[in-house]
């Protein structure tokens, strides 16, 4: 409990993704997400990288700046840049550098 009989409530936001064997995978997990355009974006801290490969796909945005994509294998199957982040965004999405943040094909709650 904290100071003056507050309770402090941490809510984790997961991102999943089934195996072809019916298995739940964790790709990231964090209680500090950011909200942009109804995308949640991961700190880099909180993904596992050892899911993910770097693609040579990108994207740009106006407001954001470039986006770079990864595809994610989990038992032998891949998602291929289902997952994206900002290297160098624009300042009005400094928020999100290097945050990473997912297609619908990762379940994200």
């Amino acid at each position: 409990m904290a100071e003056g009989g507050r309770w402090l409530i941490l809510v984790m936001t997961t991102a999943t993704v089934t195996t072809p064997s019916g298995a739940s995978v964790v790709l990231a997990e964090s209680a500090t997400t950011v909200i942009v355009e109804g995308n949640h974006y991961f700190p880099s801290a909180d993904v596992k990288w050892e899911y993910f490969t770097e693609t040579e796909r990108t994207t740009g945005c106006p407001w954001k700046g470039t986006a770079n994509y990864y595809s994610v294998e989990v038992e032998g199957e891949r998602l291929d840049n289902v997952a994206w982040t900002y290297h160098q965004p624009k300042d009005a999405a400094e928020e999100i550098r290097d945050h990473v943040a997912f297609y619908p094909a990762v379940s994200v709650s």
